[in-house]
């Protein structure tokens, strides 16, 4: 930050926001927007249509996803965990999973690469 408040060059500005806003639903789609996107990790926000899904597969590190809109059956080592608006489910690394839309839904994944 810079002394008149404003960022230094290559430095975001603070932003409110509603996480749920920042992507709309497609029909027979699956939209995502990354909104952090660092060494240590990123943060993308997800949007499935009703039925649309991420097919089985496996990430190095954890991962956090947190379900704001809808409802979504996450499958992890071929067992499910339904998940709805409001609730979190932590995927362990190097494990299988997969995502799909019982309804339309919006999900926050958050990865910690570390």
């Amino acid at each position: 930050m810079t002394a008149n408040g404003r960022p230094a060059p290559g430095e975001s500005a603070p932003q409110v926001a509603v996480m749920a806003d920042l992507v709309a639903y497609q029909e027979d789609s699956v939209v995502s927007r990354t909104v952090v996107k660092k060494p240590a990790g990123t943060v993308t926000v997800f949007a499935f249509d009703r039925g649309q899904a991420l097919s089985e597969h496996s990430a190095p590190f954890d991962a956090l996803v947190q379900v704001l809109d809808g409802r979504a059956e996450i499958t992890i080592d071929g067992r499910p965990y339904a998940v709805a608006a409001g609730e979190m489910l932590l995927l362990p690394a190097n494990r299988p999973h997969a995502v799909r839309a019982a309804e339309r839904f919006k999900m926050v994944l958050t990865m910690i690469r570390s």
